[in-house]
């Protein structure tokens, strides 16, 4: 990676907001702690309103920004991929923000590099979500975005039906489709639900409070938990 770059990459990483170590963004740009140092003095030394220290961390002083946003060939390639499988794969809505991201984008590209986002040639197929699932997920972003409580009947791989009231917690897809991840109050647990397996789905009136075991960390800890079970099984039958 060249040192302007490297400097850029910098920056982007504490725009997030987050404190990050040297130690963090050594490994994130793959050189050494004393190339971060470096670094990080000269950017200080030229105007970046860098906040922190050696063994704390540091981070970009609020309200600092930069000038429209810079891609490479890659990056550009990953994001109208990623637009393009939105568009196939999410409701509507989010379907038209992916465009318009990729508008905008274009807009303050370079000329030698638009070439590289119009024919870009990464593609998903059009329209893999039904009519029906892309409504259930428009509802259902909403419902997590407000902390309301959801209530839909749902029937299981072997036919068995319920009603169900949870609470939303993300949306996950899956290559095949999406689940909503939420805590089910019927089986006071955090579980996946199939949102092609939802009739009824309705938005109660009622919110709710994440709590410790029942939000959106914890369901992902357990699928992260569940994977690496899942794969130490497969590499020990493989054997």
């Amino acid at each position: 990676m060249r040192r302007a770059d490297r400097l850029f990459q910098i920056i982007q990483l504490l725009r997030t907001r987050r404190v990050l170590t040297a130690r963090q963004l050594a490994e994130k740009l793959e050189v050494s702690m004393r190339t971060v140092y470096r670094d990080i003095a000269d950017l200080f030394a030229s105007g970046v309103p860098i906040e922190g220290e050696a063994g704390i961390g540091y981070a970009l002083r609020r309200g600092y920004d930069l000038p429209p946003l810079m891609f490479d060939k890659e990056e550009i390639l990953a994001l109208a991929l990623g637009a393009r499988i939105v568009q196939s794969w999410a409701d509507p809505k989010l379907a038209a923000a992916a465009e318009r991201a990729l508008d905008r984008i274009q807009l303050v590209l370079p000329e030698k590099l638009k070439p590289a986002l119009l024919g870009a040639y990464l593609h998903s197929p059009a329209v893999l979500i039904t009519r029906e699932a892309a409504q259930r997920m428009e509802q259902l972003r909403n419902a997590i975005d407000t902390q309301h409580k959801v209530r839909f009947d749902y029937v299981r791989a072997d036919q068995t039906a319920s009603a169900r009231t949870v609470w939303p917690l993300g949306l996950f897809f899956w290559s095949t489709g999406w689940t909503l991840g939420a805590w089910c109050e019927l089986r006071k647990s955090l579980r996946n639900f199939r949102i092609d397996r939802m009739t009824q789905v309705e938005t109660l009136d009622e919110t709710y409070t994440p709590e410790p075991g029942r939000r959106l960390d914890d369901l992902l800890r357990i699928e992260k938990e569940t994977t690496c079970f899942e794969l130490t099984v497969m590499s020990k039958k493989t054997r």
